[in-house]
């Protein structure tokens, strides 16, 4: 009995240490109250459940917001709500999946004396450490993949977004201009850091969800509307695969729990976060959906289509920078990465850390010029890489973490209290397994890279500004002669 008091005061004794391996919820009376008064702290040390609840909930929708009216065109309304609803509550769970096997990890490695200060744990250790190399190297390539694209995912949202406001630079120069701004996040150290960004960022995806709703029922519907889709099998899957990718944004779920002071209180974070998500992508959606009908269909970004005005512009604004926290969000974990095989990710120096880190800027800065298409990428990534990354890697990890019964039996995480069945798990883990790799994978990957190559084709790669109107022409300062004729 003694024995597993004292194993147990080994595992929790992680959860009462940040990434930095400094105290904090431990904390004496006089650090809490120079914590309180220091506004250093208040907006840059973050590691409390709100802050990692911020984080999920910012991070989970940023640009796919604009896209998720797209994609209500091709499914449909009925199918799209019940996709989203289906796809929130699946990536909930293995959200909680990857959580569980973060603690299983770390309260191993702790019972072995081992150190995290300074190092920021990554999903590929988990994997490593709980299942060998083979998965190690699966884990690294998918969720670099994913964050990689994620990222240039964002920078051509940023030019795509900014060009409703100012079309006098066409798409591809404002994907330069962003760039160089998105290359300042090698300066921000670790999700530690986000407080401040990931509060504001929720703020910014509200309002741009809640102005995206109201604008679009007070335009009302367009004279002629109509609300056709799903009328193609290649446009139903390349639809659904983007609202799986809405729901995969977990893959820096370790990293945030890393940031935690007590990782273990994460377990239900995600599946919050999600629901807080609903409000926001259920009713814009539905609503510019409603408004535009088939009019979508060719207008992935909901901003090309939404009536110009302040409120219209406000959102544009804050949705430009919310993508740059975003960007840092997804490449964050792609720093961490390249640190670690460079040497530098115990350095202290934030100045060398930055400059170590932007090598990992440009090929993103280059990817993002070259396929200036997000809609179609959104799908051709959740097909490919969240598939993978977010939904069945996780629950095979699961499965095989604990298919002995003495890893069950010594497990840091029982199963919760909803499903106290190890039996009942499994049935859930495999259930999707089979229908991510079937439906996901198989018929997504298809529909989406269908889509992808026929962008290609319509548009060439380096397209120099992608869905683009005829540029406004500039007052001419002298008045034409006039004729009589």
């Amino acid at each position: 009995m003694s024995q597993k008091l004292a194993e147990e005061a080994i595992v929790s004794n992680f959860s009462e240490h940040d990434a930095n391996g400094e105290t904090k919820e431990g904390d004496t009376n006089n650090e809490t109250d120079h914590s309180i008064f220091s506004m250093k702290n208040a907006l840059w040390h973050g590691g409390s459940v709100w802050d990692a609840w911020f984080s999920c909930s910012s991070n989970q929708v940023a640009q796919v917001l604009l896209t998720l009216p797209y994609s209500f065109s091709q499914l449909g309304m009925l199918s799209g709500i019940l996709l989203q609803i289906f796809y929130g509550f699946l990536g909930s769970w293995t959200a909680y999946l990857i959580s569980v096997l973060y603690v299983e990890y770390r309260s191993r490695k702790e019972k072995e004396g081992v150190s995290f200060k300074n190092h920021v744990i990554q999903w590929f250790e988990v994997l490593d450490g709980l299942l060998g190399p083979y998965w190690k190297a699966a884990g690294l390539a998918f969720n670099c993949t994913f964050l990689l694209f994620g990222s240039v995912i964002q920078l051509i949202a940023c030019a795509s977004n900014i060009y409703y406001i100012n079309d006098h630079l066409d798409k591809r120069t404002w994907t330069y201009i962003f760039g160089a701004c998105c290359a300042t996040t090698v300066f921000i150290p670790s999700f530690h850091n986000y407080r401040i960004w990931s509060f504001l960022g929720l703020f910014m995806t509200t309002y741009t969800a809640w102005y995206m709703a109201i604008a679009a029922l007070v335009h009302g519907q367009t004279e002629g509307v109509t609300h056709s889709g799903p009328t193609k099998l290649v446009l139903y899957f390349t639809g659904a695969t983007n609202i799986l990718y809405t729901f995969g944004g977990h893959a820096v779920t370790v990293e945030i729990m890393h940031a935690m002071w007590k990782p273990r209180k994460f377990k239900y974070i995600y599946l919050l976060a999600t629901l807080y998500v609903f409000t926001l992508t259920l009713p814009s959606a539905a609503a510019v959906y409603w408004a535009f009908g088939d009019e979508l269909l060719n207008h992935a970004n909901a901003f090309s289509l939404l009536p110009k005005s302040g409120f219209r512009d406000a959102a544009v604004i804050l949705m430009l920078i919310h993508q740059f926290i975003t960007f840092g969000f997804a490449c964050t974990p792609l720093y961490f990465v390249w640190e670690k095989v460079i040497g530098m990710h115990e350095t202290k120096s934030i100045c060398l850390r930055a400059l170590a880190r932007l090598p990992v800027v440009i090929p993103i800065w280059f990817l993002a010029i070259i396929f200036p298409f997000f809609g179609p990428i959104n799908s051709a990534v959740g097909a490919l890489l969240v598939s993978f990354t977010v939904y069945i890697i996780p629950a095979i990890a699961h499965m095989l973490t604990y298919r002995t019964s003495s890893a069950r039996q010594n497990a840091a995480e029982k199963p919760p209290s909803f499903l106290p069945s190890w039996t009942a798990m499994y049935a859930i883990n495999i259930f999707i397994v089979v229908w991510v790799f079937i439906v996901g994978f198989g018929f997504g990957g298809w529909a989406s890279m269908t889509n992808f190559v026929r962008q290609i084709d319509t548009f060439g790669l380096f397209a120099k500004c992608y869905q683009c109107k005829p540029p406004t022409p500039l007052p001419s300062l002298a008045s034409p002669p006039h004729s009589y004729h």
